[in-house]
């Protein structure tokens, strides 16, 4: 197993190898706030991301250069994509737990299924609350600043996936109050290519003749 991390504004990514299957995780804190142009502004942070994170310069055969380069890949952190609704309304679909209407208005989602990021990515069914914007060491959403610095909540906080062979097991958030955000996880099960070393140490050591029988004996 191998590991290579690159860092870029925002966001650090780890590649890594699992027996012949390149994985990548990136984390990264996207653009914050609810004001006209926040929006377009994490979108361009996702892509500047994928286009700059570089972990091999010097371009190595079987070692991947950027984040698409890998197999599988997972991205994490505070996407900090909102919800489009009122202060209000967004609280009372909370208060009754209608966790599908309320992501009928998330910005990520409409962002996905319009292609205009992540294209290609995959995210787990959401039914748990919002994520953001908790008071410290409290359960509460905060909601005691003036009106104009009031927050509505969110799912700021996501995981996302790419890539074929990868099986998500699990997506929840967890029940830690240390900051204004709580916490997600993810289990996926994902496939990998292993190489035999015995097998692989045999075939490199064929004879031309071994080769030719083998051949043979094939046909």
């Amino acid at each position: 197993m191998t590991f290579v991390s690159a860092m870029f504004q925002g966001s650090i990514s780890v590649s890594m190898s699992i027996y012949q299957t390149p994985f990548c995780f990136v984390c990264c804190h996207l653009t914050s706030g609810e004001k006209d142009g926040n929006l377009t502004k994490r979108n361009a942070d996702v892509e500047e991301i994928l286009r700059r994170t570089v972990f091999n310069p010097v371009h190595r055969v079987s070692m991947p250069k950027g984040i698409h380069d890998h197999e599988k890949i997972i991205w994490f952190g505070d996407l900090n994509y909102r919800i489009n609704l009122s202060y209000e309304r967004t609280h009372e679909l909370i208060s009754r737990k209608e966790w599908d209407l309320l992501f009928d208005n998330d910005q990520l989602k409409w962002e996905l299924m319009k292609g205009r990021t992540f294209d290609g990515w995959i995210e787990g069914v959401i039914s748990f609350p919002p994520t953001y914007k908790y008071e410290f060491n409290s359960d509460k959403y905060a909601g005691d600043e003036p009106i104009s610095a009031r927050r509505r909540p969110a799912w700021c906080d996501r995981i996302l996936s790419y890539g074929k062979g990868i099986r998500l097991d699990s997506y929840r958030r967890v029940e830690l109050n240390l900051s204004d955000h709580r916490p997600v996880s993810a289990v996926y099960m994902a496939e990998v290519e292993v190489l035999c070393h015995r097998k692989f140490q045999k075939a490199v050591t064929f004879t031309n003749v071994e080769v030719e029988d083998h051949l043979l004996l094939e046909r």
